[in-house]
């Protein structure tokens, strides 16, 4: 095995000075990035994980055409509970969407339960209760699990693990570095619900209507954009990190540079007034059920008529393009007329939201 090149490590303070982890290297940011770059892919490097996708696709295991994609994801949200969802919606919602990110139909699930001592038996059954509803709304089965009990003062209740795989229909070729310039970016609806719903339970924040999270299954409607053109270049899911984070990622895998309009992102009146309060960017709150779709232009207004008639897009809006200018950069057009660029988040803006 090679030794971990530490020394190719950068953030806003370079991680070969963190001794230990800490909270910004599980936040979807540089210092997540980093870690996985520059640790976890090299030690564990092969053609598979090197995808470096929302899920793996494994060419060696095809059905009749369709190829396997595979995917793990873990939950640690705090609270368990929160408007619009809990912990267990949550874990079957974001492996479900991981798979639908690559085309994928999911099909089956694991769930590892880590549970603390003291936990309330009423609590895990809630839980339990709403993934069993979550899986039979998305169409998947839990086909294997595990639960393992630590002491007490060593968990957060119940943290979640799940492992998902499905099924690549042919023709479809849905990858990270797929983006071409000229490329429409499409989002599916309104940015930063999950993240404020998770902080305004937290911080005892009240509107005038209710903030809820966004959690929600997404392959019906990665379905139905793939019925309207099956030439989707790359999807994701907008979680950790948010839209910042996405659009980052995608412009790296790709060589590509990406320019979007501040004011074509939806965005909830209720969730700008937050960010504003708190200090926050809604670009780089993460979010449980919205997707970014980067579209051949030539496709891009049929596809967005098919998602706008969708449950999960009817707020869907083209917000920018693929350019072949600034490669690995993304610049956001400003509502006065000036530009900035939108980076990946350096730590955490908000903890324990997934």
């Amino acid at each position: 095995m090679t030794t971990s090149n530490f020394d190719g490590w950068t953030c806003p303070i370079p991680l070969q000075n963190y001794p230990t982890i800490v909270m910004g290297h599980g936040a979807g940011g540089k210092m997540m990035n980093d870690l996985i770059r520059h640790l976890f892919a090299q030690e564990f490097q092969n053609d598979l994980l090197g995808q470096l996708g929302d899920s793996t696709v494994i060419e060696q295991l095809a059905f009749s055409g369709q190829r396997l994609a595979l995917t793990t994801d873990s939950f640690v949200v705090s609270p368990l509970f929160f408007p619009g969802g809990n912990i267990g919606e949550l874990a079957v919602n974001g492996t479900v969407n991981d798979l639908a990110m690559s085309g994928a139909k999911p099909l089956y699930l694991s769930a590892g339960f880590i549970l603390e001592e003291g936990l309330p038996m009423e609590t895990l059954g809630r839980v339990a209760a709403s993934m069993s509803r979550a899986c039979k709304f998305a169409d998947v089965k839990i086909a294997a699990g595990d639960t393992k009990v630590v002491n007490k003062g060593h968990g957060d209740g119940i943290y979640i693990n799940t492992t998902g795989i499905g099924l690549i229909r042919e023709n479809v070729d849905i990858k990270p570095t797929n983006a071409k310039p000229g490329d429409a970016i499409i989002i599916s609806g309104t940015m930063g619900d999950h993240g404020i719903a998770i902080m305004s339970v937290r911080e005892g924040l009240q509107f005038d209507s209710a903030i809820e999270s966004d959690t929600a299954p997404l392959h019906d409607l990665v379905n139905a954009m793939l019925a309207a053109s099956p030439d989707i270049h790359c999807l994701r899911d907008a979680t950790r990190g948010g839209l910042s984070a996405v659009l980052n990622e995608l412009a790296e895998a790709s060589k590509v540079g990406i320019e979007f309009e501040e004011t074509k992102v939806p965005v909830r009146v209720e969730v700008n007034s937050a960010c504003e309060m708190l200090g926050l960017d809604p670009f780089y709150i993460a979010n449980e059920g919205k997707l970014v779709a980067f579209v051949p232009e030539a496709h891009a207004e049929k596809v967005l008529a098919a998602m706008q008639k969708h449950e999960y897009g009817k707020n869907a809006a083209i917000i920018g393009r693929v350019v072949d200018e600034h490669k690995g950069m993304v610049v956001a057009k400003t509502a006065i007329g000036g530009s900035r660029v939108v980076d990946l988040p350096a730590g955490e803006l908000l903890p324990r939201i997934c």
